[in-house]
């Protein structure tokens, strides 16, 4: 044990598949040497620390990685040796009553992350019938659709001062995107096909019917409260249009939707011409920055052929790259981020989700002909199961 953190997001899970995707392109047997050496850290420190089921801060994360890696000679049969936590997984969210969060981040659509990731496994099928049914019995009946409350309990506290009692989130690292992505997934796989597809449709419904009607801004807010306005948003894919037009791609494409598919390019390309002042960005890392808006629009473009986001690829990379300081982070990378107070700082941080790995990863994909299966764990693409 190195004492390092482990997650996926973070640690040192994350580390094993950018170290993995990199050593297909470069110096293949030292990255599969560091990839192998970060897994078993990760795994071990599954079995040795107390941790959450969380996708991107938890156990379910690094088993993600150990799968995702499956059938790579460093991984060592990683897949095979996630057996148990399928089964854990699947008692996790096979219990009615549910409490805790929905989202992509921490709850129920992050689990759905994983277990897709190890279709056909039968406790995979079992977890994410367990999550369908989850979803199912915590929806809520608003404006025409379907949707899912944050209670004021699961606000993060820099937001709860704005929304003491809770609020309905519209992005898709937190919110009813993330639902519809994972929705869509499991639909496509034939899981419980039709709860799944008549909560898909209605969470579609309701998510289109929070567009703002402001003509400046974004199109969507980042979260929504019964009575009250919708400030606009950042460009991200955690929150803002960017992320809400990956989510109904994805849904579109998994499902064969024309009508929504429509509707995510017409938001994206908004997003895309989207003034860059306006957008809030003001680091590089995938979660809320310039790389991370790169590689959303680089893999829409690249489904579309729509110029369009090509070139907002383009100016988003671009703006990666200007964003490094020599000598300064990480390959010249920091990053902000944010204490739960909501207050920042600047950090050296080598993680995916908001640091060096993640950068990499995005540039990688954006130079390289090598598919970015890893934006799996982003809802940007789902696995294909033959």
């Amino acid at each position: 044990m190195t004492g390092r953190e482990a997650s996926l997001a973070g640690g040192t899970a994350g580390l094993a598949v950018f170290y993995g995707y990199l050593s297909r392109v470069n110096s293949r047997a030292r990255n599969e040497k560091r990839a192998s050496r970060f897994l078993a850290e990760a795994r071990d420190a599954v079995a040795n620390v107390t941790m959450a089921p969380a996708l991107y801060g938890g156990f379910s994360g690094v088993a993600w990685a150990m799968a995702h890696m499956d059938g790579r000679p460093f991984a060592r049969n990683g897949g095979s040796r996630t057996g148990e936590v399928d089964r854990v997984l699947q008692r996790y969210v096979s219990r009615p009553g549910w409490v805790g969060e929905y989202d992509l981040v921490s709850g129920l659509v992050g689990v759905g992350v994983y277990a897709l990731e190890r279709l056909p496994a039968p406790a995979a099928v079992g977890a994410l019938e367990g999550i369908v049914d989850r979803l199912a019995e915590t929806a809520k009946r608003r404006a025409g659709g379907i949707t899912w409350f944050t209670p004021s309990k699961l606000v993060p506290e820099w937001q709860r001062e704005s929304c003491p009692r809770g609020y309905y989130n519209l992005g898709l690292a937190h919110g009813v995107p993330g639902v519809i992505a994972i929705l869509a997934g499991a639909s496509a796989a034939g899981i419980r096909p039709r709860k799944t597809r008549r909560l898909l449709d209605g969470a579609v419904a309701w998510l289109l019917r929070q567009e703002r009607t402001e003509e400046e801004g974004s199109r969507f807010s980042a979260w929504t409260l019964a009575g009250s306005g919708r400030e606009s948003s950042r460009s991200a894919w955690c929150y803002g249009d960017p992320g809400v037009a990956a989510a109904l791609f994805l849904a579109a494409r998994c499902v064969g939707e024309p009508k929504w598919e429509r509707e995510a390019l017409r938001i994206a390309r908004g997003a895309a011409e989207r003034p860059t002042e306006e957008s809030r960005v003001v680091d590089a890392g995938l979660c809320h920055g310039a790389a991370g808006l790169g590689h959303l629009f680089n893999r829409m473009y690249q489904a579309t052929g729509d110029e369009t986001l090509g070139r907002a690829a383009r100016l988003w990379f671009e703006r990666t790259l200007e964003m490094r300081q020599p000598e300064r982070g990480i390959a010249g990378f920091r990053a902000l981020a944010a204490r739960e107070d909501g207050t920042r700082y600047w950090e050296d941080d080598p993680g995916i989700l908001t640091g060096a790995s993640g950068i990499a990863l995005a540039l990688l994909a954006a130079t390289t002909s090598i598919e970015p299966d890893w934006d799996r764990m982003m809802l940007l693409s789902t696995r294909k199961l033959h």
